[in-house]
Parts: C-alpha cells; structure tokens; sequence
C-alpha cells in the first residue's frame, strides 16, 4: 500500500467542504425564491394591479443579488474536481462530466440567457413574453440543480455503468439509469422543497420586518400569503420527499443511516429517537448508546424497511458482519476489494505483454470482486465509520426544524388570512428569527447527505484517500485560507447589499 497523506486528504476534503458550504448559502433561495416571483408576477398579468408590479421588482432585485454571488462560488466548486481531486475525475469522469456538461449547456444557458429578460425586459417587452421570461429562468434555475443533483446520487449509488479496465474508467452504459435511480430522484425533490422552504420564510421573515416597521404594509402582507401558501405546500412534500430519502438510505447506505440513529448493534423492530444524547461517538460499542432517548417504538424498522419487524443493522453488525442476516464482515469486503485491485494491475501487466491466457483470468477476478473494488484502498474496518454525533445531531436538527417550519407557516397562513398580523408582534419577531433557521436546517441536510457517506466519494468504490489529486498539502493548505477570505468577504458583501436593499424598500 503506498504512503497515504493523511494531511492532503484532510484539508482538500476542507476545502471543498468550505466550497460547498458557502454555495450553498446562495443557492437554497435561488431555487425557491424565482417560483415565488414568477407566481407574483403571473398575478400581476392577470389583474393588470400595478401594485403587484411593484411587489414583484422588489423580490426580483433580492433575487439577483443573490443569484450573482451563488453562480460565483458554483463555479470555483466545479473547478475543484479537477484540481483537488483529479484521480476521482479520470475514474468516473465520463459518468459525472455528462450531468455537469448537460448543466452548463442546457440548463444554465436556459436560467443565464431570460434571467437578464426577467431584469432589463420591463416595458421593453410585453408583459407576457417577460412572464414567460421570468418562468423559464426558474425552470431553467431548477433545471440546474437537477443535473447537479443526479450528478451527487450517482456518487452515492452508483448505476447505470461499466467499468473499462484497459483504461481503469467507469463508462455510462445507460443514462436513464443515472437520471431516474431512486437515489437521484429523491435527492433532487427533496433538496429542491428544502430550497422552497427556505425562500418562502425568507420572504415571510423580510416582510414580518416591514410590518413591525409599518412600511409598505401592502406589499408585506401580500407576500405572506404568497409565500405562506407556496412554503407549506412545499413544506408537507419535503417531509414526503425526506421519507423516501430515509428510505433509500436505508436500502443503499445501511451505515449511513445507523450513524443518523446512533445504532451500534442492529435490532429488529427497531424505533427511531427522536430526541436523544449520545454517551459516546465513533468509540461506543454498547448496544444503548445513550445517556437519555425519546423513542418512537418500530418506527426506524417501518421508515427503512417498510416493515415493523425489520431488522436494521447497527455499526457493528456492518463492519464485523451478521451472519443471520446475510451481512459480509467489513474486513471480507476489504479483502476482496485487495483482491480487485491486484487483479486490475495484473491484468494491465498481462495486456501489455501480450499474455491472453493470465489476463483472462485476472480479469474474472477483477470483475468477480469488482462491487469491493474501493474497500481495497481502506486499512481497518472502523474506517468505514462516519463522524456519528456530527451525523446524528445534524439529522435531528434538519427533522425538528422541518416540523417546526410546517406549524410556522400554517401559523402565517392563517394570520395572514384573517388580517391579524399585525396585532401579533411576537409572530413577526419569530418570522424574522426563522430565517437563520432556515438556513441551519439546510446546511444541517447537506452535512447528514455527506458527512454520513465518508469514507467514501463514490459508495463502496472510490474512497476519499484514493481519490484526491498528487499534489502538495500545503498548497491546499493556502487555497483554502484564501477561499475562505474570498468567500466570507462575498458574503459580508451581499449581507450588506441585502440589507440596504430590503432597508430602502419597493421605491429604490
């Protein structure tokens, strides 16, 4: 095995960690945010209320703003496939390159090419063709996220490919396979609602500012009902969306879900915590490995299995194995994956000298091992363990603060419709507090979806420390401090613009 720069893996992990993170500050309200402008809008056509006009110029500069800085950091992201994790690239490139390549011609020229109609088009086109406009920017914005998304469930369940071994490459065999498996679609509906969510309370939380303020009450209560309607709808389909999510988990990542729940030993009939502290992390081997659960009793079996007696393998049944219930001991999967990797140089070494005879037969075992071929590159079967309190607590975060925003926006609904908003100050202060929230819950999804996949980049593949690019630490070390400079300074600077611009209101 050669030398492994734990060192390198750490801090380009970092750094795209950093990346990721901060895009996706600006891209949650992008995607939510265009629906609910083109919803104002479509109002503003049909009744000609030229107050509507007025309400939806206003969202549309908050939207701009935001979108300019989300493209900036979007783009350094994927840059950074190439740089920092190169050996990840050559492997599965001609699989992950075909979403992105789709992202960029089609989907981001769509959002790219009407957004600057949707801008500099008022009563320079007709109020339709710009209705059209502003629609197609949110297709086109969503189109995005869609490519992007099918891109990232590949990496966690890999289909719809075959692996070349005279150029050691994955090839797509069969695209539909990428774009519909059960993995993609649930991550691309799911992360799509949360975005929902967080624009409609983000909308709620700027126009509960404007009422307590007693400016352009009009434009604040009419946005609440919009976004109030528009966020619980979608607010109910995320949690639809999450069980499905929670699901497949449960079918393709089993360890991802035992560190969701902090399950060391597998159980059948399992519940589900819903509020609990852990009494240890990654070290615990106690079967209860809490200092206080509340329990939901089988709850975790039907959510997994769809099954009240499911039996839900725990951390431990995963990396030393269950033979009662058909689970290979980590170590065996490592083995075989040692095996794969011989196999694949063997058969390289044979192809060049011309020797038929071991180069089919290196290449049985190659394919005969091939689903292990990433557990070869791992040193111990605790390695295969995620961060478990990180992923844990970040899981009941996402979950409580969902439940929490159904009953907020049916609160706003409700007060909105009786005219009542007014009166309820604390609900206002509560409507602007929620925005931060909102934000928490979404980062709080992403650390669950990647964090709880370590070790791996492409499950059961390619794991971290095989997949990063030859290159110096200390030059990721620089890069990263740098982007964290760049990108805070990106942030400081829209919060601001934001401000001045919500501040300022609908006249500026």
């Amino acid at each position: 095995m050669e030398f492994i720069d734990l060192s390198l893996i750490n801090w380009s992990r970092a750094q795209f960690a950093l990346t990721a993170m901060y895009h996706w500050l600006f891209v949650p309200l992008t995607l939510g945010i265009v629906f609910i402008i083109a919803i104002m809008e479509t109002i503003y056509v049909k009744t000609g209320n030229e107050e509507w006009k007025k309400i939806t110029k206003f969202w549309a500069k908050l939207f701009g703003i935001n979108f300019a800085i989300g493209v900036a950091t979007g783009i350094i992201l994927e840059f950074e496939f190439g740089t920092n994790w190169s050996n990840y690239s050559w492997f599965v490139g001609d699989i992950f390159g075909a979403p992105l390549a789709i992202e960029g011609i089609m989907a981001f020229f769509l959002e790219s090419t009407f957004v600057a109609v949707m801008f500099f088009g008022w009563n320079k086109v007709s109020k339709k063709t710009h209705l059209l406009a502003t629609w197609l920017t949110a297709v086109g914005a969503n189109l995005s996220a869609l490519w992007i998304l099918v891109a990232n469930g590949w990496m966690q369940s890999p289909v719809g490919m075959q692996f070349n071994p005279d150029t050691a490459r994955n090839e797509m065999i069969n695209f539909w396979e990428v774009l519909f498996s059960p993995i993609a679609v649930n991550k691309f509906l799911h992360t799509i609602t949360s975005g929902y969510v967080l624009a409609s309370i983000f909308v709620i939380g700027v126009s509960s500012w404007f009422l307590l303020k007693k400016r352009d009450v009009l434009l604040a209560k009419k946005s609440i009902i919009i976004a109030s309607i528009f966020g619980l709808g979608s607010s109910i389909f995320l949690a639809y969306t999450g069980d499905g999510s929670a699901y497949q988990v449960a079918q393709k990542q089993p360890m991802k879900l035992a560190a969701m729940e902090g399950l060391i030993e597998g159980r059948t009939g399992a519940g589900l915590v819903a509020i609990g502290l852990l009494k240890g992390g990654n070290d615990a081997k106690s079967r209860d490995n809490f200092v206080f659960k509340i329990e939901l009793p089988k709850m975790l079996s039907i959510l997994g299995y769809r099954k009240a007696d499911a039996f839900v393998p725990g951390v431990e049944d995963l990396t030393k194995g269950n033979q009662e219930h058909g689970i290979m001991p980590a170590q065996e999967k490592i083995d075989r994956g040692r095996l794969a990797i011989n196999a694949l140089a063997e058969y390289r070494k044979a192809k060049q000298n011309n020797n038929k005879a071991l180069a089919d037969s290196s290449l049985a075992v190659l394919n005969q091992n091939f689903k292990y071929f990433g557990y070869g590159y791992l040193n111990d079967i605790d390695s295969i363990i995620p961060n478990i309190p990180m992923t844990f607590y970040s899981f009941r975060i996402m979950v409580g603060l969902g439940f929490y925003f159904i009953a907020f926006l049916l609160v706003f609904l409700f007060s909105a419709l009786q005219d009542k908003l007014e009166r309820r100050r604390i609900l206002l202060k509560l409507g602007i507090i929620s925005i931060p929230l909102a934000y928490i819950a979404s980062q709080s999804g992403w650390i669950v979806a990647e964090l709880g996949r370590q070790p791996w980049v492409i499950q059961d593949l390619l794991p971290t420390m095989a997949a990063v690019s030859h290159i110096d630490s200390s030059s990721v070390m620089i890069t990263f401090v740098l982007f964290a400079i760049v990108f805070t300074t990106l942030l400081i600077a829209e919060l601001k613009i934001m401000f001045r611009q919500i501040k300022n209101g609908p006249s500026h």
